[in-house]
């Protein structure tokens, strides 16, 4: 290249060389003339060389890195555990028959919302009507022989009374000589048979008060049975598919043929149907052993919060508290059972389905975060690039804590206020000048002037 030529003076020995041989010793024309060319050579090589390195050098100037920044920020942020965890429904019932009969209706539709009270299922009445009328029939019998025990017991007692004075009156008479003792005794035998006859009938009062005592239980009894012909959702839930079909006969200790709708080779064999409370509900998940001091510790201070959303949404968590502690170890595993109770109005989260738990134990108050696509990895741990003010870029390495989000949490090497760089860092060289570029949305207002003219 014309930048590398020889200069002046290179070319001036150069004419003088080839002059030389006229001089010498003319037996070797050519020796000294190829010598000084190798001198010459040799001189200027080295000038040649750094001439060109140095103009190269100069020539290369690295252009600034594209990056995007973002300014590190403080705030408050919990410290936390996470966790698969599993739903659970908080009451799960299964509906029993407890008297026989045969269904006659079904007022409900598989899957449906109950409410507490809702009438499920309705078993033929007809038996227990009848046994009801018949335990009326016998109270009211039983009703009309205690009011002639009692009108027995009267009488009774009115010739008890008459006997009575009549034995006053005769004593008074055998007193005076007046009737013989005969009479007199016989009189008070009478009497003694109306005492008696009076206790019979007192006896009778009371036997028939106890055959309506008896025969009121039994109404009640007959009552009882019949509402079990009406079935019931004890609790507010939402009711599983029934087991049974209009037109089976259930008993007490388990249900009849089971119809098309039902279910019978699943649950409980007894069961007609199974409602589940969803609200609230319970996540329980497990921690390790090696947390549990600071959990219970937490606990001490106060209730422990619980953040649980789904795997597979991005809806923000719903937050519940902690209501379980296992009380043991799980020897197998070396984790301890925790239960946590949250909302769930909406019907968000359903039994037996796989949660994302977070159990928060503490705040740490004016943390610093910085998004979490700043750090990057090296040999030597985590680091980020802080663009100082003069636009250069400036490599530290970083002690990062947990994920808030779309944020981390930088225990140590970045102060509030500093720019890290977000985008851009496989272009950046430690001390490198850097070209902050603006986000495309940062002037809306003038994109949307320039769009109209």
């Amino acid at each position: 290249m014309m930048g590398c030529s020889i200069g002046a003076d290179a070319r001036l020995y150069l004419r003088i060389s080839k002059a030389e041989p006229e001089n010498n010793d003319m037996k070797y024309p050519g020796l000294s003339y190829r010598s000084g060319v190798m001198i010459l050579l040799g001189v200027i090589s080295p000038f040649f060389l750094n001439g060109c390195a140095n103009q190269a050098q100069q020539s290369f100037d690295r252009p600034p890195a594209p990056v995007s920044v973002t300014f590190a920020t403080t705030q408050d942020v919990p410290t936390y555990l996470d966790a698969i965890g599993k739903t659970v429904a908080r009451e799960v019932v299964s509906i029993q028959s407890q008297v026989s009969g045969r269904i006659v209706q079904i007022h409900f539709t598989d899957g449906a919302n109950v409410r507490k009270n809702d009438l499920l299922f309705t078993i033929d009445t007809r038996p227990y009507e009848a046994s009801l009328k018949q335990a009326q029939a016998n109270l009211s019998r039983d009703e009309a022989l205690k009011k002639q025990a009692e009108a027995n017991l009267l009488r009774e007692i009115a010739q008890a009374k008459w006997g009575e004075t009549q034995v006053k009156r005769y004593r008074e008479l055998l007193e005076g000589g007046v009737v013989p003792r005969e009479q007199y005794e016989q009189l008070r035998a009478n009497q003694d048979s109306l005492n008696a006859n009076v206790g019979a009938a007192r006896a009778a009062v009371g036997s028939a008060d106890q055959a309506m005592k008896v025969d009121a239980a039994a109404i009640e009894s007959a009552k009882v049975a019949l509402s079990y012909c009406y079935i019931r959702s004890p609790i507010d839930g939402r009711a599983g598919q029934r087991l049974v079909d209009l037109g089976n006969v259930v008993n007490p200790g388990g249900a009849g043929n089971n119809g098309s709708g039902g279910n019978g080779t699943s649950g409980n064999g007894n069961a007609l149907l199974v409602i589940e409370r969803l609200d609230p509900i319970y996540a329980d998940f497990t921690i390790s052993q090696n947390d549990l001091t600071e959990v219970q510790q937490q606990m001490r201070a106060g209730s422990l919060r619980v953040e649980v959303r789904l795997p597979d949404t991005s809806d923000a968590p719903v937050s519940g508290q902690l209501t379980f502690l296992d009380n043991a170890v799980q020897n197998a595993t070396g984790a301890v059972n925790l239960r946590a109770t949250i909302p769930n109005g909406g019907h968000l989260f359903w039994p037996g389905r796989f949660v994302n738990v977070r159990l928060v134990l503490s705040t740490i108050h004016q943390a610093v975060l910085i998004p979490s696509t700043a750090p990057q990895m090296s040999a030597k741990g985590s680091f980020v690039y802080v663009v100082k003010q003069d636009s250069t870029a400036e490599q530290r390495t970083v002690a990062l804590g947990q994920r808030q989000g779309d944020l981390i949490v930088v225990e140590k090497g970045v102060e509030p206020g500093e720019r890290v760089v977000t985008n851009g860092q496989l272009g950046v060289t430690p001390g490198g000048k850097v070209l902050v570029e603006q986000p495309r949305d940062a002037n809306p207002t003038a994109a949307t002037s320039n769009g109209t003219k």
